[in-house]
C-alpha cells in the first residue's frame, strides 16, 4: 500500500511539473484529484488494512491530496506569470524602429491674414494699437459723431450690457482712445474682434474681425488715403491688383468713400464672383470728420486725418477663395488643413 501511495505521488508530481497550459492543469487535477483519480482510488483500499493502520494510511492520503493541491496552484501561478511576461515582451517597443513624429498644428487662416495685414501696415509706418472689447457709448458712438437715432445704436444691431456698456461694433473705438491719449501725428491700425447682432450666414457673423487704420498729420488728403489703399492692395493680393474709391457716407468721416479692389477671380474682366463689374468691395474709408477731431481735442484747422476699415474675414475669403464665412468659425480640421500658413 505504501508503494502505491509513493507511486501515485511520483506520477502526480511529474505530470504537474510538465503542465504548460491551463488546460494541462485542468487535466492533471482531474487525473489525480478527481472522483475517479488515482489518489481517490487509494481510499477504497483502506478496507483491506487492519483497523489499527487505517487512520495513519488515511492521513497519508489526505496529506498527499493537500500536497498535490499546492503543487497545482503553484504551477498555475507560474504559468500565468509566464503568460504575462510573454504579453509584456510582445508589447515592448522596438528601439530600432524609426520614431513617429507627432502631428503639428498651424495658425488659423484668420491669424495668418491678420499678421500679413499688420506686417504690411507696419512697413508703411503704422503702429498696432489695441483696446477693450467691452466699450461705452461715448467711445463706440458719441465720439464718432453717430447720432442718437442712428440704426447702429438700435438693440437689433448692438449687444448692450449693463451700466451703459456694450460689445464694440467696430474697432474705431481704439482710434478714439488713441486720439484721446496721444497728440498728433498718429499712424495706427487697430485689429481685433467686433460684435453685431447678425444672424450667421455666408457673409455675416455675430462675432467677426476687423482692422482699421488711422492717420492724423498735417496736410493729409484723399490722395494719401488712395495711395495707402493701393499699396495695401498690391502687397496683400499681388502687384497687378488695382483699387478705387467710390463716394459713400459714414458719420465719422467727411468726405466718405467705399473701397474696391479689382476682382481676385477674374482680374477685373468681369465674372460671376464680381457680378461682371470687375470690382469687389473691400471696406469703408474717408477723411476724419472735423467734428470727431474737435470732440477729442485736436484742432482740425491744423491737423487732418484719414481712416479706413476692412473685415479680416472678407480679406481671407478673397485671398483663399472661401465661399462661406462660417467655414472660418466651424473649426473643421479638414478645411483648416488647406490653409497651413505659418507653423506653430
Amino acid at each position: 500500500m505504501q508503494d502505491q501511495l509513493r507511486e501515485a505521488a511520483r506520477q502526480a508530481q511529474t505530470a504537474i511539473a510538465a503542465c504548460q497550459t491551463n488546460n494541462d492543469i485542468l487535466n492533471a487535477r482531474a487525473q489525480f484529484l478527481g472522483k475517479k483519480s488515482l489518489v481517490n482510488s487509494l481510499y477504497s483500499k483502506l478496507k483491506d488494512l487492519p483497523d489499527a493502520e487505517k487512520p495513519a494510511f488515511g492521513q497519508l492520503i489526505n496529506d498527499l491530496r493537500s500536497e498535490l493541491e499546492k503543487l497545482l496552484a503553484q504551477r498555475e501561478k507560474e504559468l500565468k506569470e509566464q503568460q504575462r511576461l510573454q504579453q509584456d515582451a510582445s508589447k515592448a517597443q522596438d528601439l530600432s524602429l524609426p520614431g513617429i513624429m507627432p502631428g503639428r498644428g498651424s495658425l488659423h487662416p484668420l491669424t495668418v491674414v491678420r499678421r500679413e495685414i499688420e506686417d504690411i501696415f507696419m512697413a508703411m509706418g503704422f503702429e498696432i494699437a489695441e483696446g477693450p472689447d467691452i466699450e461705452d457709448e461715448f467711445h463706440n458712438f458719441d465720439a464718432l459723431n453717430t447720432p442718437q437715432d442712428h440704426p447702429s445704436r438700435n438693440l437689433a444691431d448692438t449687444f448692450y450690457l449693463e451700466n451703459g456698456l456694450l460689445l464694440r461694433t467696430q474697432t474705431s473705438t481704439v482710434q478714439v482712445r488713441t486720439m484721446e491719449s496721444f497728440a498728433p501725428p498718429i499712424r495706427i491700425i487697430s485689429p481685433g474682434r467686433c460684435y453685431r447682432n447678425d444672424k450667421p450666414d455666408p457673409s455675416h457673423s455675430p462675432v467677426f474681425h476687423q482692422v482699421e487704420a488711422l492717420a492724423v498729420d498735417k496736410h493729409l488728403s484723399m490722395a494719401d488715403l488712395k495711395d495707402t489703399l493701393q499699396n495695401f492692395a498690391r502687397l496683400m493680393f499681388g502687384a497687378g491688383m488695382k483699387s478705387r474709391i467710390r463716394p459713400h457716407f459714414f458719420p465719422f468721416t467727411e468726405p466718405s468713400a467705399e473701397m474696391d479692389i479689382s476682382c481676385v477671380s477674374c482680374g477685373g474682366h468681369g465674372c460671376r464672383i464680381c457680378k461682371n463689374s470687375g470690382w469687389l468691395e473691400l471696406g469703408g474709408a474717408g477723411m476724419v470728420d472735423p467734428a470727431v477731431l474737435k470732440t477729442l481735442g485736436i484742432d482740425p484747422e491744423i491737423w487732418s486725418g484719414f481712416a479706413l476699415g476692412m473685415g479680416i474675414e472678407r480679406i481671407a475669403m478673397l485671398k483663399y477663395n472661401i465661399p462661406d464665412m462660417r467655414i472660418l468659425f466651424e473649426n473643421d480640421v479638414r478645411a483648416l488643413r488647406q490653409f497651413s500658413g505659418e507653423s506653430l
